[in-house]
Order: C-alpha cells, then structure tokens, then sequence
C-alpha cells in the first residue's frame, strides 16, 4: 500500500473511532439551535461546535438562529421539538441558571421539565475593563476609589438581570462599594460609552472586549474568570482581591425533554470527542473561551450550584426582571 493510501485509511479508521455509538441513527442534518444574532459570542461558539462536530457525528450540523426573549425563543423551539437527536440548542447560563430564579421572570417553558442538559460545552472568561482614560490600573485601585467616592464610579451591562449586572452586583456586595449600575440595551452601546467616558468599568465576556482592548480603547484590569485566559497570561484574576468573585459565564448544550438517554449519551460523547480535538482546543483559547466538556450530571450540579449562587446575588441587591 502506497504512502497516500496508508494516510487515507488511517483518516478513516480514525473517523471511525471518533464516532460516538449511534451514529448511524442519525438520519439527516442536525439543527443547533441558537438564541442570539450573529456577530456576538453564543453565535461565535456555536459556528465552532459545530463545524467541529459535524464529522465526528457524520451528518451536517446547522446552527440556527431563533433570536429573542434573552435565548428563550430558541430554548423553546428545543423544548417543543421531537426528542429523536436532531435538535439540540446552545443554552446560555441565563436561561438554565439565572432566569429560573429571577423575581418577576416570565418563563414560557419550564426548564427543569421542558429540557434535557447533555453537556456543559464552554466558559466564557469573564473579564473587568474600564476605560483607556480612567486612571485604574488594579482592581484594589477601583476598590480604594469606590469607597472614598460612593456612587461615583459606574459600571455598563448588557441590561437588568444580563451576566455583567450580575456581575456587577456580585463585584460590589463582596467589595462592600457602592457603585452604580447603567444599563444598555445590549453589549456593543456599554462597550462605546466606557470607550468615550461616560461609564467607568464593565464585568463582562472577554470576546466582546477583544477588539478594544487591543486596539487601546479599553484596559484590561483584571479576570473574574477562576484562571486567566492564555491571550493575556499574565493579567490578574480578581479572586486574588476578593477571594469569592469566581465567574464563568457558560454555555452548554441542551436537547428536548424526553431526549433519551442513548440519545443523551450519545451527544455527550461527541462533545467529548470534539473537546479533546488540538485544532478546536486552540480556536476556543483564540477566541476567549475556554472548554468545560463534562458529563450530564457534572452540567446538571454546575446549573444547581449557579442558581444558588446568583438568587443569592440576586435577593440581595433586589433585582427583578420587570
């Protein structure tokens, strides 16, 4: 057998051994529902997966979009499609964490009833910026001001209830400060305004900042993620001031309720598969994110553990969704 024939079988061979059990199962295109526009990180990660994992599972995955309702549109669609395999949808935290106990939440599924948690897939490292013409330079410097002048530092969300305002909340309840919350309606306006002045500091998704940051219109201060990112090593993490502050805002992967657990399984293991690719690996890190691929009752302790942690933030700076 010639050199190129060798290389072709060993391809194959390893496609094979790649695939999960059940593969063959799989009768057509696969959709991977999304529930936000294109351009931000939910649409980013998905377009990832799942061009990643289309091979492993042998059948084209096709993100789609079903935007609005905070992710929720999307979470329905899954929650109301055919538990066969062929729909699952990329949850944000908000929608499996949070949003189930936000005060004043209107839900229109149930989501502990209505969906199946297959995979915690991927955190987003969480990440505390201000602007370039701020004079802060460590989070002790905004912690020392914010005590000396309560009220008068700011800090941007992508809206009431979003990650940052959590963030936020969670930031100033452990700093004992006293800053004030403005929101936006979405990332992009928050992210102009501290770039121009009119706010100090956001806590939110580094793939959001990427651009800014590099290009001089932010300042990396520190990282609310457990670790930095490999983009800026040496950039400190929060936690190492305020001991608690430890955030991951996470994305996984859900299918319909009734989605058995062959099927289950099945997805699992090629996430699995596709997080231990070195390509994939590097284009997560690349990008801001790092993989947190685990087993069903791994994903299903992280959504128990984030809920209480943010209807404790949540209750105690009386935030609700109307």
């Amino acid at each position: 057998m010639n050199r190129r024939a060798l290389l072709a079988a060993f391809a194959t061979i390893s496609l094979a051994a790649a695939l999960p059990s059940g593969a063959q199962q799989l009768k057509g295109d696969v959709k991977f529902l999304n529930g936000f526009p294109p351009g931000g990180t939910s649409d980013l990660l998905g377009r990832l997966v799942a061009e990643a994992v289309s091979p492993v599972v042998g059948q084209k995955v096709i993100v789609e979009q079903r935007t609005g309702a905070s992710g929720f549109i999307a979470a329905e669609a899954t929650a109301r499609s055919a538990p066969d395999g062929h729909t699952i949808f990329l949850s944000p935290m908000a929608v499996m964490a949070v949003a189930p106990v936000m005060p004043g939440q209107k839900l229109t599924i149930d989501v502990d009833r209505d969906l199946t948690p297959i995979s915690n897939l991927a955190g987003v490292y969480n990440i505390l910026v201000v602007g370039s013409s701020t004079p802060f330079k460590t989070v002790a410097e905004v912690i020392d001001f914010a005590k000396k002048n309560p009220g008068k530092l700011t800090y941007a969300s992508a809206g009431n209830g979003t990650s940052q305002h959590l963030s936020g909340e969670f930031f100033k309840n452990l700093a004992a400060v006293d800053i004030l919350h403005v929101p936006y309606r979405g990332g992009a306006p928050a992210i102009l305004d501290i770039v121009g002045g009119r706010t100090t500091m956001m806590f939110g998704n580094m793939p959001e900042f990427l651009g800014q940051i590099r290009g001089g219109g932010l300042r990396a201060v520190a990282f609310g993620a457990a670790r930095p990112s490999p983009l800026f090593a040496d950039l400190p993490v929060i936690s190492g001031t305020l001991a608690d502050f430890k955030i991951s805002n996470w994305f996984g992967v859900v299918g319909p309720a009734g989605l058995s657990p062959e099927w289950t399984g099945f997805w699992n293991r090629a996430i699995q598969t596709v997080a231990k690719q070195p390509k994939f690996i590097q284009l997560m890190a690349d990008n801001g994110m790092e993989i947190l691929a685990g087993t069903p009752d791994e994903f299903k302790a992280t959504i128990v553990a984030d809920r209480k942690k943010w209807s404790e933030v949540i209750q105690s700076a009386k935030i609700r969704a109307d």
